[in-house]
């Protein structure tokens, strides 16, 4: 059966460690630059079009967000930033029933954490990876264990 929603899980991508600067205002190193227009292109070439994009107000999820997605309407939500899986899991649960397609630009362990609970699946999730859970059910009534893990993608896999 075809999934009625589909959730995209995205870490942020690589940021720099730049010292004395507070870790929300971090920058996307160049690698992380490329590698956020590279999820876009991915997400596209999966024949994926978001309809919004959920995403933590730290700089460096802001950037992903903004090269992956320059078309897509971007709502920054300050819950994102340090959020619990179930946390985040409420946050989707009061996205608009209309949307089909959206993606949650977040942090770690939080969004894998999240991606694991609802699909399940065994692989890590380094910046700028992401996965695509396939959801039958309203965004309203999801629960860990109700999506299906259609694919995931790492920026540093072969």
């Amino acid at each position: 059966m075809t999934p009625l929603r589909t959730l995209i899980v995205l870490r942020h991508a690589k940021a720099a460690q730049v010292p004395g600067l507070a870790d929300r205002e971090r920058p996307l190193t160049d690698r992380g630059e490329r590698d956020a227009k590279r999820v876009g292109d991915e997400i596209r070439a999966a024949g994926l079009e978001p309809d919004a994009v959920l995403c933590s107000p730290a700089v460096r999820t802001r950037r992903t967000a903004e090269l992956a997605f320059p078309e897509v309407e971007i709502s920054y939500e300050r819950e994102i930033y340090e959020a619990y899986p179930d946390e985040l899991l409420e946050l989707v649960r009061r996205t608009d029933p209309g949307l089909s397609t959206v993606v949650l630009c977040g942090h770690n362990p939080g969004v894998h954490e999240l991606a694991l609970g609802l699909a399940g699946g065994d692989y890590v999730f380094r910046p700028g990876a992401f996965a695509v859970i396939g959801v039958e059910s309203p965004w309203e009534e999801l629960w860990p264990g109700q999506g299906r893990l259609i694919t995931q993608w790492d920026p540093k896999a072969p």
